[in-house]
């Protein structure tokens, strides 16, 4: 390792962006707009998300030689254009889907050794490749599925400072990379992220950044994605720490941002060939760009975004998921049932933040059983919203179901809810409307919604919320519509009344489900961590009422594969963290 006697001076652009999956060119697009603005900002070296050139995930996209060798054209591509557009002389460092060169397909390897990589760009070229060591395969992830490991750390020389560069699990994970900082001497490590959005999250980000930056002995950049894809939602958060672990920059979480932050570095204090150097299983890539250090300037003041609160955090991740699935799917506008009750009402609201009233359309739906007060708070959300709202009757098709099969009882309650989503999914097929789907995550845990009825639709909003955070995001909701001086979107009515399917006569949730606090409690510890009877027992629930939820969970499993997507916010949500056998006799 050289000898440390002097500092030099970086200034270090992260691009966090809003990338679309299998969008190459809006992609490449997005990537040299950002590096435009980092050169226009005198920095000496840019850093995009992991896969920001692909998007992210891609998933069985990786198994497509005609999508690598696309992703690969791209990315020398991007790197003459940024040249032609004179930024050649800002190194960029960008993810990108990758292949192993020269490797002999094995047996349980992806087809295609496909790589999650990264690309620096310098100049015109494409002048170093590295790929993911550690591949994430619990939750979301299935890396183990689509890519094969990298085996090296690429250090390189920019303006006298040794950078390196690693991807996302590698900062997760113990060892590898990471490990390898040290040994190499480099003073700033660039970490490459598309990390998804969980509650609770960002503290745990930045902990292991300060953590990581006191073992690799290097300052630490970690740039994040932002934006939604399919349930995940990427929440930005990029940030930098100096060597010691202390805050120097954050950047605004939801948004798209350039967070640039000047630094100053220790630099080798002679020159040094591109050599190479094995430490455990990690081999050391040195490069060299430029030796020269910047000539010394002042630095501008760093940017640490204010943090948003718990529940803004949740609601704006909602809002962002429900805005990126419906815009990167090209739908002009969505449309809903609004019943006047606590989770259209919310949903109503989220769909309102998140695309403007006028692309929401609603439908109010009374049939016999509908009180009153549904109906008037509904026109009520629908005045202080502004949105497009028509009313249709359905006692009238309900009556002729009825007068062609003779039904009772749970076939009746049921038909309501299934007019009600076919009259929906007409109005979209009409006019071109996605139909957002109403239902929060006690109810699809515990089965109580009605398959083509309620659960009809192509997104879920509130899908990941409990009924209990359904009320808190309500409440926060109008009280953040007080403090800005606005009329609360979300009537006091709908939030305060007993939830009901107003499916029957004087019916309420608690008819068939225990009160929303205690329920949600039991489901979040049976399904958020997986504990088992004796131990729901052994954490004070009623062994009763474990069995009578336990029951209704597992018997719901086929229910829930037939929901629609929507975002994710929870450590563990019903779609890809969560993956249950349909047919099973284990309980």
């Amino acid at each position: 390792m050289a000898r440390l006697d002097r500092v030099a001076q970086l200034r270090i652009a992260l691009a966090q962006i809003n990338c679309t999956v299998g969008d190459l060119d809006g992609n490449a697009d997005l990537i040299a707009a950002y590096a435009r603005r980092a050169a226009d900002d005198g920095a000496h070296l840019v850093a995009f998300p992991e896969m920001a050139l692909t998007g992210y995930p891609v998933e069985d996209l990786a198994l497509r030689r005609s999508f690598v060798e696309a992703s690969i054209g791209a990315v020398r591509r991007l790197a003459a254009r940024l040249a032609d557009e004179g930024l050649g002389e800002l190194p960029a460092v960008v993810g990108f889907l990758d292949r192993r060169e020269g490797a002999a397909q094995r047996y349980g390897q992806p087809t295609g050794m496909p790589q999650n990589a990264l690309a620096l760009l310098y100049r015109g070229e494409v002048r170093v490749v590295s790929a993911k060591h550690h591949l994430p395969n619990y939750g979301v992830f299935d890396e183990f599925r689509y890519f094969v490991p990298g085996d090296t750390l690429p250090v390189v020389r920019v303006h006298g400072v040794d950078v390196a560069f690693a991807i996302c699990e590698d900062l997760w994970q113990d060892g590898g990379p990471v490990a390898a900082v040290r040994d190499a001497g480099a003073g700033l490590l660039v970490v490459l992220n598309s990390s998804p959005y969980e509650r609770d999250k960002d503290d745990e980000r930045l902990a292991l950044c300060r953590r990581r930056a006191r073992e690799a002995g290097a300052a630490l950049a970690y740039v994040n994605m932002v934006g939604g894809q399919d349930e995940l939602v990427f929440d930005g958060d990029s940030l930098v720490v100096d060597a010691e672990g202390a805050l120097l920059a954050r950047a605004a979480q939801f948004e798209e941002a350039l967070l640039v932050t000047d630094l100053e570095l220790p630099a080798p204090s002679e020159p040094r060939p591109d050599d190479t150097l094995a430490t455990t299983d990690i081999e050391i890539r040195r490069h060299t760009l430029s030796e020269r250090p910047v000539d010394p300037y002042d630095p501008r003041p760093s940017t640490i975004a204010d943090r948003l609160d718990d529940l803004a955090e949740v609601y704006a991740a909602i809002v962002t998921g429900t805005r990126d699935y419906v815009r990167k799917n090209r739908f002009g506008s969505v449309i809903l049932g609004l019943s006047g009750g606590i989770d259209s009402a919310l949903t109503a609201t989220i769909a309102t933040d998140a695309l403007g009233p006028e692309m929401v359309n609603v439908v109010l739906m009374p049939s016999r059983y509908s009180s009153e007060h549904s109906v008037t708070d509904a026109e009520e959300l629908v005045k202080r919203q502004g949105i497009t709202a028509r009313t249709v009757a359905v006692g009238p098709m309900i009556d002729a179901f009825e007068a062609a099969v003779d039904i009772d009882g749970l076939a009746a309650e049921n038909l309501q809810s299934r007019v009600r989503g076919q009259l929906l999914m007409t109005l979209s097929n009409q006019y071109g409307h996605l139909v957002l789907t109403t239902g929060n995550k006690s109810e699809l845990a515990t089965g109580y919604s009605t398959l083509y009825g309620d659960s009809a639709g192509g997104f879920g909003p509130i899908k990941d919320a409990w009924k209990t955070l359904v009320w808190e995001l309500a409440s926060w909701r109008n009280a953040e519509a007080a403090r800005r001086g606005e009329v609360p979107p979300i009537p006091e009515n709908s939030i305060t009344k007993p939830p009901s399917a107003e499916l029957r006569p004087g019916q309420l949730d608690t008819d068939s489900l225990p009160d929303y606090p205690v329920l949600d409690a039991l489901l979040d510890d049976y399904i958020g961590t997986d504990l088992g009877r004796a131990e729901l027992i052994a954490a004070g629930h009623d062994p009763a009422l474990v069995d009578r939820v336990i029951r209704l969970v597992d018997r719901a499993e086929y229910k829930r594969r037939q929901y629609p997507p929507g975002p994710k916010i929870s450590k563990r949500n019903f779609g890809r963290d969560r993956r249950l056998p349909i047919t099973s006799r284990w309980s």
